[in-house]
């Protein structure tokens, strides 16, 4: 196959820069590693995307970022967003994708309030804003008759001028992105797919945590990729642990948005006493950094399991309606939260840092672009500001798809050296799934227990030497192995949890969400 663009990742980031690549000419290929574009972090997204409120400003909203980042944000970036990001959400989620966001009764937008931001600036659709703002997504992107929709491939590996071409100076080429070798998962077999750009859209890797937010899809494939390609990641030591999710023994960590404190939700202990004040100033509005290390001191003094998210305030009647995702999903574990605190505990939710790109999606490799979580455009620096996710891949997104169509003839006046069609090596037919199960588990554990939201010189050394081990390991098996998704996630988990362990061990000062009690 080939194509003039391929987007890898179907989330807010991929889907709109497939759009306007299309809509800008170019033959794009987007692809989805499942079937349902319900896997993807945006589709879990909840409380809403920054957009603009009563007496904000540009300035105002380049001061939050800048606050909740620690001040080593990138400058740049956070100007770009702080000044177009309003501007685009008019322009594509509104106008263009037409989302449907919550209203107050007179017809305006309901805009609300969110941790760390100075005013109310919340653009939100009840509490499922992600799956609103993807369904639309998806629906317009699959009218342009230039995207191709290539659901349940994974991309294997990014190809490159230096790794894969047959061109025998390669050696003195730039390094160079030239398609994607992609597994078809029905079939087992590895696709070539040529493009004049390769855009990594792929998200995250909450998953290489034993407690998280994120969907089963958030493996670390992208940030692996690009390390083997030879991109610089920078920032990985920042990841992002969200203060709120539901505890419980038997399910998935599942997310209470920030909105909820916003809306007037206060954390308290099991006995019901209020502890945020100890902590911070803007107590339960604090920034997640701040709130999460709080609640996990409060749970090491007390032994206790979780602390409580107290939502009375919000009141009975108002619960349902403006939360009726997680008003659901606790009353069907049996928690009405109308009448009772939900319980919480902190878990990974998201990265900072990424594949280093400028503020039109760059990467140090020729022809290779990122976009949204697995790119680290500097925005978000030391620590993320609530609800600014969906829309740095928005604005990023569209960035690289402008780029390309006002760089046009560089683009797509480019020859490709002769590359080969993937190679399968693989002498093992079957996988046993306990293996993968056992290696999963084993990679989560060090994780939280080494890599987590508190760390320290003992842990993340032991962190290293495991990941190593586990590391060579999976790389022996992965040789032998007949190509399957499963694998291949693990593997990228794997090198992607090394990845950030090494960032941790490197980086000795305690900032944002890497926290160092050494």
């Amino acid at each position: 196959m080939e194509f003039d663009a391929v987007v890898v990742g179907n989330g807010i980031a991929g889907t709109v820069a497939a759009y306007y690549l299309a809509k800008h000419g170019f033959r794009t290929a987007l692809i989805d590693k499942s079937d349902t574009f319900s896997e993807s972090n945006t589709y879990q997204a909840q409380g809403g995307i920054s957009y603009q409120g009563e007496r904000d400003s540009i300035d105002l909203r380049f001061q939050d970022i800048m606050s909740a980042g620690a001040g080593i944000c990138n400058p740049e970036a956070v100007e770009i967003v702080a000044e177009d990001g309003p501007g685009l959400i008019e322009e594509i989620l509104i106008n263009e994708f037409n989302v449907s966001f919550s209203k107050k009764n007179d017809g305006s937008l309901d805009i609300t309030e969110e941790a760390a931001h100075s005013v109310k600036r919340i653009l939100h659709s009840f509490d499922t804003t992600g799956r609103s703002v993807l369904e639309a997504a998806i629906a317009a992107v699959r009218k342009q008759d230039k995207v191709a929709y290539l659901s349940n491939y994974t991309a294997v590996d990014i190809i490159t001028w230096h790794h894969h071409s047959f061109d025998k100076l390669r050696m003195y080429r730039p390094l160079t992105a030239l398609g994607v070798y992609a597994l078809d998962n029905r079939n087992k077999k590895v696709e070539r797919i040529l493009s004049k750009m390769v855009v990594l859209a792929s998200g995250g890797m909450g998953r290489i945590y034993l407690h998280t937010t994120n969907p089963v899809s958030a493996t670390g494939d992208g940030y692996a990729m690009a390390a083997r390609a030879g991109a610089r990641l920078i920032n990985m030591e920042f990841t992002q642990f969200h203060p709120t999710t539901l505890y419980h023994p038997k399910g998935e960590n599942f997310l209470i948005s920030e909105a909820v404190r916003g809306e007037g939700g206060i954390i308290t202990d099991i006995s019901g006493k209020a502890f945020m004040h100890k902590y911070h100033e803007k107590k339960d509005l604090a920034p997640r950094d701040i709130v999460t290390r709080a609640i996990l001191n409060e749970l090491l003094e007390t032994g206790e399991k979780y602390v409580l998210l107290d939502v009375s305030a919000i009141g009975k009647e108002h619960i349902p309606v403006r939360f009726p995702h997680i008003y659901q999903t606790c009353l069907d574990i049996g928690i009405d939260i109308t009448e009772q605190p939900i319980p919480i505990v902190p878990a990974f939710h998201f990265s900072c840092g990424g594949v280093m790109t400028d503020i039109n999606g760059r990467t140090n490799i020729e022809r290779l672009y990122a976009a949204g979580e697995v790119a680290c455009t500097g925005l978000h620096g030391a620590n993320r500001l609530a609800s600014t996710s969906l829309l740095e891949a928005m604005v990023f997104g569209k960035r690289i798809a402008d780029y390309a169509k006002n760089n046009r003839e560089t683009v797509l006046g480019f020859e490709y050296p002769e590359v080969p069609e993937w190679i399968d090596t693989g002498i093992i037919d079957t996988i046993d799934p306990a293996l993968i199960k056992q290696d999963w588990t084993y990679l989560q554990n060090i994780m939280w227990n080494y890599v987590g939201p508190i760390r320290n010189k003992k842990r993340l050394r032991r962190a290293l030497i495991d990941l190593k081990n586990l590391r060579e390991d999976i790389e022996n098996f992965y040789r032998d192995a007949i190509m399957d998704r499963k694998l291949i996630e693990l593997r990228n988990a794997i090198q992607t949890g090394a990845i950030i362990a090494e960032h941790a061990w490197t980086n000795r000062e305690s900032l944002g969400a890497h926290y160092r009690v050494d």
